[in-house]
């Protein structure tokens, strides 16, 4: 078995939330967000968490206050690629499979995760996107497939083209990647997109430009990879009725 370890992105404010909390911070019954996250990344059994955190992540650290767990700080939001670099050193001798999970989404199940492993070493892939199907996907990064039905691409809502806003497939934000080839790409994402910042799923179209395998394993339930972005989200979620609040 490869090493695993799980990267959680949990630096960001969360402009939405109408709040200065930080948005892993946010509850759902009188459970913390980045609680749930935490719960299901121990369940695949890695050998490090790492949480990335960011604005006010004294707080963070300080609610977390676990021996297990490990910290990077991200001082700028400049973008989910930004974040995952932050962890770089960290990583300086490992060689095995990241996955990168986001504090924000707290009902992404384990069983879940351990198949989008499992497929990601099947295909033998150097990056693995976990993806759901939507019947309106504006707002969400599209996935492209060629014609092997893997990834060709990830496009940004707002880099779509009229073409690519057609496609029902979007990216979770959930990943796996191959750790040496995920720091490597990483070092070449710039920021030529109209948000100005790092994106992660640069990542996967740079590996495919180098002709490494990208694939994508599809969440038949895609309220199980919905992340938090508004109070409205939050209280939808703790409503919900077909989840079962650990």
């Amino acid at each position: 078995m490869k090493k695993l370890a799980v990267i959680i992105l949990a630096a960001g404010k969360g402009k939405r939330m109408k709040s200065d909390l930080p948005k892993v911070l946010h509850k759902i019954d009188s459970k913390p967000l980045i609680d749930y996250v935490i719960s299901t990344a121990r369940e695949i059994n890695p050998q490090r968490i790492i949480v990335v955190i960011g604005h006010k992540y004294q707080m963070v650290k300080e609610y977390l206050r676990d021996p297990d767990l490990e910290f990077v700080i991200q001082k700028e939001q400049l973008g989910t690629g930004h974040a995952v670099m932050q962890t770089e050193k960290i990583f300086g001798d490992f060689d095995g499979t990241i996955v990168v999970l986001c504090g924000d989404v707290p009902f992404l199940k384990a069983e879940t995760i351990k198949e989008l492993i499992q497929e990601h070493h099947k295909a033998r892939a150097s990056a693995t996107v976990l993806t759901t199907i939507l019947d309106d996907p504006k707002g969400y990064g599209r996935i492209k497939r060629d014609g092997n039905n893997l990834v060709e691409k990830i496009v940004e809502e707002i880099d779509t083209t009229s073409q690519e806003k057609k496609l029902k497939e979007i990216n979770s934000g959930i990943f796996c990647f191959e750790s040496k080839l995920l720091f490597e790409t990483l070092h070449q994402v710039d920021t030529n997109n109209k948000q100005r910042e790092y994106y992660l799923t640069d990542v996967l179209k740079l590996m495919r430009d180098k002709k490494l395998p990208v694939a994508a394993v599809v969440c038949p339930c895609a309220s199980e990879v919905s992340g938090v972005n508004s109070i409205e989200q939050l209280k939808q979620m703790e409503k919900a009725s077909n989840f079962r609040v650990k």
